[in-house]
């Protein structure tokens, strides 16, 4: 593997141009592509297979009308005022008016106008008004009343019980990530318009959300942060500047690449921003990998800059090409979750990683190429120069003797502290965002908060129950309709049922179910149980099949049917590339040592994320202000990337010992040489991937904020607390027996050679100089 990797590092160095034409090409052909097919993003949750999905495919055939999506306005009087004041309610008229005259927006006046010409013979009036009889009136003292127009009530407008406030609840005629770009932001402003007159403050529901944007201010400060880590690390702006333009390229292609099939397949906007989060920390990363290893080869062996760059390809190469591998086989194995969502996140972003791993193997020496012995600068080499007259012991080299030394305390405080951490995760929820998981400030806060004060916080998530008959395709009758909904209110934590909708024929009904409790809160959850646990008494005593949806009971089931499926996951992903390390380390210890402290790390991480965002400590640090639950799709998502870089750290780190031990190191002296060597290396590159996730913690999105978060703590805890502090005393623990496997099973296995041995003896060094391994191992060892 080395000497292939080598002799390809060689090519794109000597022919720069033949390989960077061909990604030039590549790049243009994603960017035409790109200004040819208008780019579709959804917002969409759907797993196939839950209660709630199956019945919103069902209506999707039988009540066409209510598969769009559904839109909420909030209308907040002036101080002092009421909403029916004259000039009041003329500019809520106005904006109702402008709402339901909008493109896409299903004006039901007019349903209610053609029901209403055929007076008592109209199924759905005498339906409405069955339901309204039935439901009572609730206890609250919170009760809207209908907004009145001409002595007749506004389709889909209430105002709160004190005047205050009006709600408007509406329909798109396409679901929200359907309509056509803009189409929320022009209804809103439309309702805006019509509002000032009279004063109106106009709010949307978190549910009216445009796309959000996949770079913000937050990510390019991110990147700027990279940018000054890698002119640290490396020491000039041309060598700095390398991995950040494979990094680029990457993101380029790949998420470029993934936008262009948006109109093939759909693309989720989460899907985007987590393969931009990984295109450009792995880009960085593993380009700099390489980059270090071809300057160490150059200031410390004394090679070429040409010479350099195959041997960094053949081994730095080597350990990126595994690295990355593992990356893959985490996100990937999302597949066997069978959940279309997840599976279409995992192929786009292991196709990211692909691409940066194939960028850093092909373009970056290419690039380098055109550099040439410029990677160094005059000053970095004096500065080596002078390290080598002095043969003083770097600082990495001093801090991993004593780490060695002082193995038992560190082993002890690197299993302590993440134990600490993982605390809080034995309280983790999971949920959706709401408009209470937005900061304060926002309109979907503001909104969700005025709602909770005016009408009570269930009306933030109104429940759908689908009705229909079980017996035959005739029309539900009235009497039918109220005897289902005086059992629905029955029901602990139901707090109003009314009719939200009926198909032309009466053979299918919606009832909107209010829960006393707000969309997250475990009290919703108990009651969509108990409406499902009601469903078969319903159906035996009515004759009619009923079905809880709607965003609520979507969230419910997607929280549960996630957290069903993680741990075939995490066994999943954890036995494949368990086969892979054993591969590339050739032993039973290190690959098990690696999996065991990814698991305290990824506990840790949900422990934190847990206590920041759900109990809501030390938010004012990052700017937040909103408790929520962990957002569903979180642990499976942040499981599989993080196992996945995490790898990358130990295949970093661990096969720069096994080359010093492969080079004749003895074990105590392999541990300090290869943390000396990958040490400063893996504190950059993790420096840079917590930069460039810690952007993503300041996005609008609930959902993109914690993700951004819970990565950008997951990389900070495994990088610094298991990787550079577990991993090394461990090693030192376990000597010579960490490199032990049997015999016969050594025999068996293919030799990937990652250190570049079988490179070294077929292609020795083109001086005669000691290797620097020896040297450097023999130093290790001697300082106490």
């Amino acid at each position: 593997m080395s000497v292939l990797f080598y002799r390809l590092g060689r090519f794109a160095y000597g022919k720069p141009w033949y390989v960077i034409a061909g990604w030039l090409a590549v790049v243009a052909a994603v960017v035409a592509l790109l200004a040819t097919s208008p780019v579709k993003l959804s917002n969409e949750v759907r797993i196939d297979g839950t209660p709630s999905q199956k019945v919103i495919d069902d209506l999707a055939t039988s009540l066409p009308e209510a598969s769009g999506g559904q839109g909420m306005l909030v209308f907040k009087a002036p101080d002092g005022a009421r909403i029916d004041d004259v000039g009041v309610r003329t500019a809520l008229l106005a904006a109702v008016d402008a709402v339901y005259s909008h493109d896409h927006v299903i004006d039901v006046r007019k349903v209610l106008a053609r029901e209403a010409a055929k007076g008592e013979n109209s199924p759905l009036l005498r339906a409405q008004a069955a339901v309204a009889q039935a439901a009572g009136q609730s206890s609250s003292g919170r009760t809207p009343v209908p907004f009145q127009a001409d002595g007749r009530p506004v389709a889909g407008v209430t105002v709160s019980a004190d005047g205050s406030t009006a709600l408007m609840q509406f329909q798109f005629d396409e679901q929200t990530y359907e309509l056509p770009s803009g189409t929320i932001d022009s209804t809103v402003e439309a309702a805006e318009a019509e509002s000032a007159p009279g004063g109106l403050e106009v709010l949307p529901s978190a549910s009216m959300m445009e796309i959000p944007e996949v770079v913000g201010v937050g990510e390019i400060v991110g990147v700027v942060v990279a940018a000054v880590v890698l002119l640290i690390t490396l020491g000039s702006v041309v060598a700095a500047g390398l991995p950040l333009v494979i990094a680029l390229v990457g993101v380029t292609v790949g998420v470029g690449g993934a936008f262009t099939l948006s109109t093939v397949f759909e693309i989720h906007s989460l899907t985007a921003v987590l393969a931009l989060m990984l295109g450009l920390a792995v880009g960085i990363d593993y380009a700099l990998f390489i980059v270090n290893r071809q300057r160490r080869l150059i200031l410390d062996d004394g090679l070429d800059a040409h010479e350099a760059a195959g041997r960094a390809i053949g081994t730095a190469g080597s350990a990126v090409f595994f690295a990355g591998s593992t990356v893959v086989i985490a996100l990937t194995g999302l597949l066997v979750v069978g959940i279309t969502l997840l599976s279409t996140m995992a192929v786009v972003a292991a196709a990211t990683i692909a691409i940066s791993v194939l960028l850093a193997l092909t373009l970056l020496p290419a690039l380098l190429g055109l550099v040439k012995e410029r990677i160094c600068s005059s000053r970095t080499r004096n500065t080596a120069r002078q390290r080598k007259a002095t043969a003083a012991p770097a600082r990495a080299t001093r801090w991993g003797a004593r780490l060695v030394r002082h193995k038992y305390p560190a082993l002890a405080a690197a299993l302590l502290l993440p134990a600490i951490l993982a605390v809080p995760a034995a309280d983790m929820k999971l949920g959706l965002p709401s408009g209470a998981s937005y900061n304060s400030g926002t309109a979907q806060r503001h909104s969700y908060e005025l709602v909770s004060d005016a009408y009570g916080p269930g009306y933030n998530g109104p429940l759908l129950v689908a009705v229909s008959l079980t017996t035959s395709e005739q029309p539900l009758t009235p009497a039918t309709l109220a005897a289902v909904t005086s059992d629905l209110t029955d029901i602990k934590g139901a707090t109003a049922v009314s009719l939200a909708g009926m198909n032309s024929t009466g053979t299918t009904a919606i009832l909107s179910l209010i829960p006393s409790s707000g969309p997250n809160d475990d009290a919703t959850k108990d009651l969509v149980t108990a409406v499902r646990n009601k469903s078969p008494q319903i159906s035996a005593t009515h004759g009619a099949a009923i079905g809880i949806t709607g965003f609520t009971a979507l969230a419910i089931d997607i929280s549960d049917r996630l957290a069903d499926v993680l741990p075939l996951y995490v066994a999943t992903v954890l036995a494949l590339s368990l086969i892979v390390l054993l591969l590339v380390f050739r032993s039973f210890m290190v690959p098990v040592m690696a999996t065991l402290g990814f698991l305290l790390s990824i506990a840790a991480t949900f422990g934190l994320t847990t206590a920041v965002f759900q109990w809501g400590w030390l938010q004012g640090l990052i700017g937040l202000d909103a408790t929520a639950p962990v957002v569903s799709l979180l642990p499976i998502i942040i499981t599989g990337i993080l196992y996945g870089l995490a790898m990358d750290y130990q295949m970093f780190l661990v096969t720069s010992m096994r080359e010093a031990h492969v080079h004749g190191a003895t074990p105590r002296g392999a541990t300090i040489t290869g943390f000396a060597r990958a040490s400063s290396v893996v504190v950059a590159a993790a420096t840079i991937m917590v930069s460039v996730f810690a952007g993503f913690i300041f996005n609008a999105q609930p959902m993109i904020k914690q993700a951004g978060f819970a990565l950008a703590a997951g990389i900070l805890i495994d990088a610094f607390v298991i990787r550079m502090t577990l991993i090394p005393a461990t090693m030192a623990l376990a000597q010579e027996k960490a490199w032990w496997i049997p015999a016969w099973l050594d025999r068996l296995l293919p030799d990937l050679d990652v250190e570049g041995d079988k490179l070294a003896q077929k292609i020795p060094l083109p001086h005669p100089a000691t290797p620097r391994s020896h040297g450097m191992a023999h130093t290790a060892e001697s300082i106490d």
